[in-house]
């Protein structure tokens, strides 16, 4: 995961600063189980292990922006009104998946990608079947997979990054915990737009990254030679000597809080300030990341 002197995905020394303007998609809902240490160590092999949470399933968007599902908060042992969440399904080995249930196999889904256990929001079922996002390009992808081949579990937690006005928020049981000032992709590399997932929470490189790397399932549109994979993946990290450059929420006086954006400080990645990092450690992995712009870059 870790290139020579490279990242796990965006944001290396070459990178510059810079402003832009962002378009806004549609948003997948979810959530997800919130473990009390929910981070893989890949340098120790450590999988990250989450108990099952209660069969609620928040439906998440599927390609092309169609609702799948069963309603949020029903389903076995489902209590009505109580708040939904995302189904994660977990794969302790390489499973097949499939164009539709009961159809042919049409490729595999890797156990593991970067030496964790793989963790796939679930965003439609069907009777024995489960349609999960991949973390492997193109960006998007998505699969039926076996309901017998995978684990589950759920979490409460959901991501979102707004590419106009770079800044990251974090919603836990639907309410947002945390609205603060990010970095994100420059005009020639931009931060992709679209409905993604935590992949995986990786161990820092370096003091610059933060203690924890969270890698997402957004890859690169623009470059791969940052990523000793040449996979590029976008990662939410820490600010990379451009902390300054990220900004910070100050107040307006009697107007209230002025909400400052962030910059365009990276090749892709998303930079934080380390003590905003530090509140994403719970998050785990299978988590949705939901990145919006709202004009055109």
């Amino acid at each position: 995961m870790v290139a020579a002197g490279g990242v796990y995905g965006m944001g290396g020394a070459k990178e510059t600063a810079g402003t832009g303007a962002r378009r806004r998609e549609s948003v997948e809902p979810g959530r997800t189980g919130r473990p009390a240490a929910a981070v893989a160590l890949l340098a120790a092999g450590i999988s990250l292990v989450l108990a099952v949470g209660p069969p609620l399933f928040r439906p998440g968007f599927g390609v092309g922006g169609g609702r799948g599902g069963a309603p949020p908060g029903a389903g076995p042992g489902g209590r009505g009104g109580a708040p939904p969440r995302t189904l994660i399904a977990t794969l302790g080995r390489n499973v097949p998946h499939y164009l539709e249930p009961d159809g042919t196999a049409v490729g595999i889904v890797p156990g593991r990608w970067r030496d964790a256990v793989a963790a796939l929001p679930v965003i439609d079922q069907r009777p024995g079947w489960l349609r999960v996002r991949l973390a492997q390009r193109p960006n998007g992808s998505t699969g039926w997979v076996r309901r017998s081949d995978v684990g589950l579990t759920t979490s409460p937690y959901r991501i979102e990054i707004d590419a106009r006005s770079a800044r990251l928020r974090l919603f836990d049981d639907d309410a947002k915990v945390m609205d603060v000032p990010a970095g994100v992709g420059t005009l020639e590399h931009p931060t992709p737009t679209g409905n993604y997932f935590v992949a995986l929470l990786a161990p820092s490189p370096g003091p610059g990254y933060g203690d924890v790397v969270l890698v997402t399932s957004a890859h690169s549109p623009t470059t791969t030679d940052y990523d000793a994979t040449l996979d590029a993946s976008v990662a939410i990290l820490g600010p990379l000597g451009a902390d300054a450059q990220i900004g910070v929420d100050d107040q307006a006086g009697v107007e209230g809080p002025r909400r400052q954006a962030g910059a365009r400080v990276s090749r892709g990645c998303v930079r934080l300030h380390l003590a905003d990092l530090g509140r994403l450690r719970a998050v785990p992995a299978g988590t949705p990341v939901d990145i919006i712009a709202e004009a055109a870059v």
